[in-house]
């Protein structure tokens, strides 16, 4: 039994380098995603969302054809509860993606990276009023801090961040109903069946944008067509590997670092493509940034207290 232990441990220690590996991976690519939308261009953003829910559905098709995952599918549309579920999660994704991709593509990329700054402050929100969770006192304080910073650019900057509201409450609440879901629907069948109820939106865009704006795919380019065909694979596999790291670490290493996307966003916003940073949104964003300090030090906190525990139990 004793000569087990250090091959378990091992196994454990692979598996969580493996889960920082995913999660980091991930988080990465949906930092790069404003940079690879923008390469899209002249591609509005409701062309580009409705060719990513076609793409998408095609592609997680073919990755359940590769790995044998249909019968998982079918297992999952045999409950009429997880389909009702997926159809909600189908619908909050869509109008995440749509309001991510109208301000990457109107010049508003800092605006998109403060909506993910304050998703994880949200969340706990959601959990204390939804799920009945109780709140630490220093993660009050970053709740507090964060609604002080959103008050400050509404007020000095002169402007409601919409986009970056709209962004926190559509994805906060997508991870909501992703944990009611739970275990029950894998990551591939959940993507291929959200992706599935919004195919009918996705076709009457395309409508829309024909008979208006005029279809740009395989209109500008080979590179352009193939950058736009690549929408799907972007879309799924960073949504892939964030479902195989968090299976794999502790949600509160999940929680820091999630953090690596919008500083990406930000820094793409500022430094590259030179969206205005006036003192009023530096104070704002300061502000947010303290909060964020806050929540991810009670995370350290509350994990340090965590293992001090168990390491007391287990003696």
């Amino acid at each position: 039994m004793t000569s087990d232990l250090p091959t378990r441990t091992a196994a454990l220690a692979n598996a969580a380098r493996g889960g920082i590996a995913y999660t980091v991976g991930a988080y990465l690519l949906w930092g790069a995603l404003p940079l690879y939308f923008l390469a899209l261009v002249p591609t509005g953003p409701w062309e580009v969302v409705a060719w990513r829910v076609l793409l998408s559905f095609v592609f997680c098709c073919i990755l359940l054809t590769v790995m044998r995952g249909w019968p998982a599918l079918i297992a999952v549309v045999r409950q009429p509860r997880l389909l009702w579920w997926t159809a909600l999660a189908g619908v909050l994704i869509y109008v995440n993606w749509q309001t991510f991709l109208i301000g990457t593509l109107t010049g508003h990329v800092i605006e998109t990276s403060l909506g993910y700054f304050i998703n994880p402050i949200f969340t706990v929100l959601l959990g204390v009023f939804v799920l009945r969770e109780r709140v630490r006192p220093l993660q009050w304080i970053a709740i507090g801090v964060a609604a002080l910073a959103v008050i400050v650019i509404v007020v000095a900057y002169g402007s409601f961040p919409w986009i970056a509201l709209t962004l926190t409450a559509s994805f906060g609440i997508y991870g909501l109903v992703k944990k009611q879901i739970g275990a029950a629907v894998d990551a591939t069948s959940g993507l291929t069946l959200e992706s599935f109820w919004l195919i009918p939106i996705a076709v009457v865009t395309l409508v829309i944008v024909g008979q208006t704006d005029g279809i740009t795919f395989g209109q500008v380019s080979p590179l352009h067509t193939l950058l736009v065909a690549g929408a799907g694979i972007a879309t799924a596999v960073p949504l892939l590997l964030f479902a195989a790291g968090t299976r794999r670490i502790d949600l509160s290493l999940v929680g820091m670092l999630q953090f690596i996307t919008p500083i990406m966003q930000f820094v793409v916003g500022w430094a590259l493509l030179g969206e205005p940073m006036p003192l009023e949104r530096w104070i704002g964003f300061i502000i947010v940034w303290i909060a964020i300090a806050v929540f991810v030090a009670d995370l350290l906190l509350h994990g340090r207290r965590t293992r001090a525990v168990a390491v007391a139990d287990t003696v």
